[in-house]
């Protein structure tokens, strides 16, 4: 389906499939850390011993985001024991998405992988995925069960709904850390976001560029080590403001030229929120009037 019309499908994995559907080239992994030293070294062995069941070639690249216990200790260890884990250390903490842009910036596979390194999610699902990667652009997870707290998953349907208002992207589970891209397509993006946003930026400007895009369920577990900080204010309050730069920026997007099939900026959402501040302030003119 790749070159086709922008496309976005859903399916619900029925059973898993009987035998691994291996990739038709490299794969680069790419796994966000910050101060998770109690799960990156089981996360990096499990995916050792995965990955090679889905690809002859592949990468994982370990992005310690300015940690401040043992994780970079622990991948300095991992990476002079396995050629094949690459960290990438940050100094200082540049948020999620400085995280996964440094990670994209370091891959060479011709798949890139991310998923986060706190054991909610398990490398073997790549096996729901595996087999639409030669069909489509993307192939993202979304979690059938959601094991987070119920703010975090309201949170979440709020973020989602304006990301379909503002960006015309409709996805089920659009912050789900378990997706699988093209990797030429991945790394011809133009990534700015530094925090939660990171995910929204993909899909906008992948949408942009015609992306074809398949959503698959994962399933997703409870944190059992390590301290969850995407359900913080201070997270949800940068995010939004990261949803209006973004929103600002994407005026002025051009996809590149080897985007598929470019599609024009998504105007909806400007008219939707000219409608909004409309009413407001003819809501508002009226009370002023009446008073």
């Amino acid at each position: 389906m790749r070159g086709w019309a922008p496309l976005i499908t859903e399916i619900r994995p029925s059973r898993t499939p009987a035998s691994p559907v291996r990739l038709p080239g490299s794969l680069s992994l790419v796994l966000p850390a910050h101060n998770e030293e109690a799960n990156i070294e089981a996360v990096v062995n499990h995916a050792l011993d995965v990955l090679p069941k889905y690809t002859d070639e592949f990468e994982i690249i370990v992005v310690n985001d300015g940690s401040k216990d043992r994780t970079k200790a622990i991948l300095d260890q991992l990476s002079a024991e396995e050629a094949r884990v690459k960290p990438v250390h940050h100094a200082v903490n540049r948020g999620y998405g400085g995280a996964l842009i440094s990670g994209f910036n370091a891959t060479s596979g011709a798949y890139v992988m991310f998923m986060d390194a706190d054991r909610q999610f398990d490398i073997a699902d790549i096996r729901n995925l595996s087999p639409f990667v030669v069909l489509f652009d993307v192939v993202a997870g979304f979690r059938m069960e959601r094991n987070d707290p119920i703010i975090r998953r309201i949170n979440a349907e709020v973020f989602n709904i304006a990301v379909r208002i503002l960006f015309g992207v409709h996805m089920r589970d659009i912050d789900c850390a378990f997706k699988i891209f093209d990797g030429p397509m991945l790394r011809s993006l133009d990534l700015s976001a530094p925090g939660a946003l990171i995910n929204a930026e993909i899909q906008a400007k992948l949408r942009r560029q015609g992306a074809t895009i398949v959503q698959v369920g994962v399933h997703h577990y409870p944190r059992v080590a390590g301290t969850a900080t995407g359900g913080s204010l201070k997270v949800i309050l940068k995010a939004m403001w990261e949803t209006i730069v973004l929103w600002i920026r994407m005026h002025n997007y051009q996809p590149p030229a080897s985007a598929p099939a470019p599609r024009r900026y998504y105007a909806v959402g400007d008219a939707l929120i000219g409608a909004g501040a409309a009413i407001s302030a003819f809501i508002i003119d009226r009370i002023v009037r009446r008073g």
